[in-house]
C-alpha cells in the first residue's frame, strides 16, 4: 500500500523530476515509511511506500529490472503472489526480493497485459518498458486503489491522488459542468474517467492503457462483471448459494491475512464487518482488534450503534475500541477530512472514516472492512423497487438520484447547466448487455460505478490519509463474480442479503443478523443545526468563496428549511453544497 506518481514526456523531452518530487511527497501520509525516485530521459517516477508485504529494502520502489528492462512503481497488495512467484519461477525467473512488487514486475514480462486477470488483489500500477519506451498502466477490477491523470500534448502525469497531481503545477483547475451534474444529481458520484476538474481524469477500474514517447495512447477493459446463473447452476436453491458464498467469503477473509501481523476489523455492528470478525477468528487470528465510532445524538437520530458493535466483540473476545466524537470535534476536522479527499464526497461517513482510522492507525496497520456487501448482495432499499417495476430506471432514478434535472436548473447558475448527464449516463448503463433482470442492472450500475466513486474510493482516502492499508474480503474478484451469478430471488428477501445472511448464520450470532439495517450515522451533518449549521453557512455565504456555482435563490431556501430539504437517500441537500464548497476550498480551486 502505498502512493505513486510519474511523468511521461512526450517528443523526447526530459521528464520533469522535480514536479514529480512534488507529487510524491504530498503523497506521504499513504506510505510513510520510505521513498524514491528515478528519472531516466523522458520518464520519471516517485513512490512513496508503506511497509506490509515485505519489510526489507530489497522491495523499495520505484523497482528496476535492468536485464528486463523494466521500472515499476506500484500501489496496492496481490493477495495471491506466492503462488504467481512459483509459476514465474518454473518458468525460469529468479527474485531477489520477498513481496509481491517484483512478482508484479516479472510476471508483466512474462505475459504482458495478460497478467492482469491471473492477479487477486487491489492495484494501481505504472510500468516503464525501457526497450519500447512505452508506459503501461493498470487499475483493479473494482477501482479499490485509485489512479488520476493529467494529460496534455506534452506530458502525461499520474498519481495516487488529485490533490497531489495538482502539486505537481501546470493544470488547468476550470470545473467540469458534465462533472458538477453528476456531483448534484448522482449522489456524488462522478463516473471514470471524468472528475471534478475539466484536465484531470482517473483511469477506470479494471482498464489499463498503454502509451509510448510520441504520445500514442491504447486503452482496453481488460474484465467485465456479467450477471446471470451459469448453465450448470439453473438449479441451485437458497442452500447451494449459501454454501458457495460461505466458502467464498472465508476464501477471501483468509487470504487477506497474508503478511499482516497486527489485524483489525472497522465493526459498525452490522452482518458484513460482524462476519469478517467471526472468519478472523475461524482461520487463527488471536490477537484482533476491532474499532467502532459513535457521534451525538441529533434530529431524534442515535448517533452510535455501540450495543450491536459491543455484542459482536465480546462474543469473540477481541480487543475492542470505542471512539465517540462530538459537534465541536467534527468541525475541527472536517477541513483536513476534505483535504484527504480526492474527490468530494457527501457521504457522512466520511469523516467518521476518516477520525476512525486516525484511532485504528495507532493499533495497527492493516485492517479489514466490509464495503462491498450491500452493492453485491442487495442491501439496499432501493432494490426491491426496481425489481418490481413496470419501467426500472424511472424507479432506480426515483429512489437514487438527488434531484430532479428541473431542481438542478434550479440549483445552479445558468453557466453550468448541462443536459440531464447523469440521467442518461444511468439511463444508458441500464441498456448495456450483461444483465437481463431489473433489478442485476442496478446491482450492476452500483457494484461497478457507485460502489467505485463512494463507498471504495472513501474507505481508500480516509484510510490511507493515516498510512492505514485497508482490505476488502467482498471485493474479491471471486466472490464478486459468484454474487453477480446469484439470481435476484435470493438476495431481496428478508431485507435484502438473503443469501448472505444465511451464510452468516452459520458463522455469528443471530441477534446481529436480524438487527434493523444501519450504518455509520453521523447525525449532525445530516440535520444541520446549531453551531454545525452556522458553519455551514458561513461557508456558503462567505464572498470570498464564491464560485459563481449555486442560484442565490436555492441557497436562502436550503439556509431556510435545512431539515425540510433532503435527498430521497435521507441526506441533506445543503451539505452537499458545502461539502462541495469545502473541497474546493481546501484543494485551492
Amino acid at each position: 500500500m502505498c502512493g505513486i506518481s510519474g511523468e511521461l514526456r512526450f517528443n523526447n523531452r526530459p521528464a520533469d523530476l522535480a514536479a514529480v518530487e512534488r507529487i510524491t511527497h504530498h503523497l506521504a501520509p499513504r506510505g510513510p515509511d520510505a521513498h524514491g525516485f528515478h528519472s531516466q530521459g523522458s520518464i520519471a517516477l516517485g513512490h512513496r511506500r508503506l511497509k506490509i508485504m515485505d519489510l526489507e529494502d530489497a522491495s523499495g520502489q520505484p523497482m528496476i529490472d535492468s536485464q528486463l528492462g523494466l521500472s515499476l512503481v506500484f500501489n496496492g497488495a496481490i493477495y495471491n503472489y506466492p503462488e504467481l512467484r512459483s509459476e514465474l519461477q518454473a518458468l525460469g525467473y529468479q527474485f531477489f526480493s520477498e513481496g509481491d512488487t517484483e512478482v508484479l514486475l516479472k510476471g508483466y514480462h512474462a505475459w504482458g497485459a495478460d497478467l492482469l486477470p491471473k492477479l487477486n488483489g487491489m492495484f494501481a500500477f505504472a510500468i516503464w518498458e525501457r526497450e519500447k519506451r512505452e508506459l503501461f498502466i493498470a487499475r483493479d477490477r473494482l477501482g479499490i486503489k485509485p489512479l488520476y491523470l493529467s494529460h496534455t500534448a506534452e506530458r502525461l502525469r499520474f498519481a495516487s491522488t488529485l490533490p497531489a497531481l495538482l502539486q505537481g503545477g501546470d493544470i488547468d483547475k476550470t470545473l467540469d459542468p458534465v462533472a458538477l451534474n453528476h456531483y448534484l444529481n448522482f449522489h456524488a458520484v462522478v463516473p471514470a474517467p471524468r472528475t471534478l476538474l475539466a484536465n484531470v481524469s482517473k483511469l477506470p477500474p479494471a482498464t489499463w492503457m498503454r502509451i509510448d514517447a510520441q504520445g500514442n495512447t491504447t486503452q482496453k477493459t481488460w474484465w467485465e462483471l456479467t450477471y446471470g446463473a451459469a448453465a450448470d447452476e439453473q438449479a441451485y436453491g437458497l442452500n447451494e448459494w449459501r454454501d458457495l458464498t460461505l466458502e467464498s467469503v472465508r476464501e477471501a477473509v483468509a487470504i487477506r491475512q497474508r503478511a499482516a501481523v497486527d489485524v483489525g476489523v472497522l465493526l459498525s455492528g452490522g452482518v458484513d464487518s460482524s462476519m469478517l470478525v467471526g472468519l478472523l477468528r475461524e482461520v487463527g487470528v488471536e490477537n484482533l482488534s476491532t474499532f467502532s465510532i459513535g457521534f451525538q445524538d441529533a434530529g431524534g437520530e442515535r448517533g452510535d450503534e455501540f450495543q450491536y458493535s459491543d455484542l459482536i466483540a465480546q462474543h469473540y473476545n477481541t480487543r475492542h475500541h470505542q471512539l465517540r466524537i462530538d459537534e465541536r470535534e467534527i468541525i475541527e476536522q472536517l477541513p483536513a477530512a476534505f483535504r484527504a479527499m480526492s474527490e468530494p464526497m457527501v457521504s457522512h461517513d466520511c469523516i467518521a472514516f476518516y477520525l476512525l482510522s486516525r484511532e485504528v492507525a495507532k493499533h495497527c496497520k492493516v485492517v479489514q472492512s466490509g464495503q462491498g456487501a450491500d452493492e453485491l448482495f442487495a442491501g439496499y432499499h432501493w432494490y426491491p423497487l426496481v425489481d418490481g417495476a413496470v419501467d426500472p430506471f424511472a424507479a432506480y432514478r426515483a429512489a437514487f438520484l438527488d434531484r430532479s434535472y428541473d431542481e438542478y436548473r434550479n440549483t445552479v447558475q445558468p453557466a453550468w447547466l448541462t443536459g440531464d448527464c447523469a440521467g442518461e449516463y444511468v439511463r444508458e448503463h441500464f441498456q448495456r448487455p450483461g444483465a437481463h433482470a431489473a433489478v442485476d442492472k442496478a446491482l450492476r450500475l452500483d457494484s461497478t460505478v457507485m460502489l467505485v466513486d463512494d463507498p471504495v474510493k472513501r474507505v481508500d482516502n480516509m484510510t490511507m490519509a493515516w498510512g492505514l492499508e485497508a482490505r476488502t474480503p467482498f471485493l474479491d474478484y471471486r466472490l464478486v463474480e459468484l454474487s453477480a451469478r446469484i439470481p435476484g430471488r435470493f438476495k431481496l428477501p428478508d431485507g435484502g442479503k438473503q443469501v448472505l445472511k444465511e451464510a452468516a448464520r452459520l458463522v455469528i450470532p443471530a441477534a446481529v443478523i436480524d438487527r434493523p439495517k444501519g450504518y455509520f450515522p453521523v447525525p449532525g451533518l445530516k440535520h444541520l443545526e446549531g453551531n454545525t449549521l452556522g458553519w455551514v453557512r458561513e461557508l456558503l455565504l462567505d464572498p470570498s468563496q464564491d464560485r459563481g456555482l449555486f442560484n442565490p435563490a436555492m441557497l436562502d431556501q436550503l439556509l431556510t428549511d435545512p431539515q425540510g430539504q433532503l435527498t430521497p437517500l435521507r441526506g441533506s441537500k445543503l451539505w452537499q453544497l458545502a461539502a462541495l464548497n469545502l473541497w474546493l476550498s481546501e484543494q485551492g480551486v
